[in-house]
């Protein structure tokens, strides 16, 4: 146990954090078969792509030398802003609806 400690604190005080995988299930835990779950796992799958082609667009905003197309980029750019947006309130509303006890209206 003092060795997991001495761990612990050597990587606070290099910056590091100590992460606790135990909310994450594996294959033959009994969550990963829960719809809410997957659900909630899909959406942040989603959520990655979508930040990534956004991350893209303005890359493509920033850089790119002729205008029209620096300018298709920003349009782009904030069509991907409000679609994030759209699904970040998909995530928070499939987030709270997997807690215990929350209210459905």
């Amino acid at each position: 146990m003092h060795n997991l400690h001495t761990t612990t604190e050597r990587n606070r005080s290099q910056g590091g954090c100590e992460t606790d995988r135990s909310d994450d299930p594996g294959p033959d835990d009994p969550r990963s078969d829960d719809p809410k779950r997957r659900e909630l796992m899909a959406l942040h799958a989603e959520r990655a792509e979508l930040e990534q082609r956004l991350a893209r667009a303005e890359q493509e905003r920033l850089y790119l030398t002729d205008p029209a197309a620096a300018a298709a980029a920003q349009g782009e750019e904030a069509a991907l802003l409000a679609e994030l947006d759209r699904l970040m309130t998909r995530i928070r509303a499939a987030e709270y609806r997997s807690q215990p006890g929350a209210r459905t209206w």
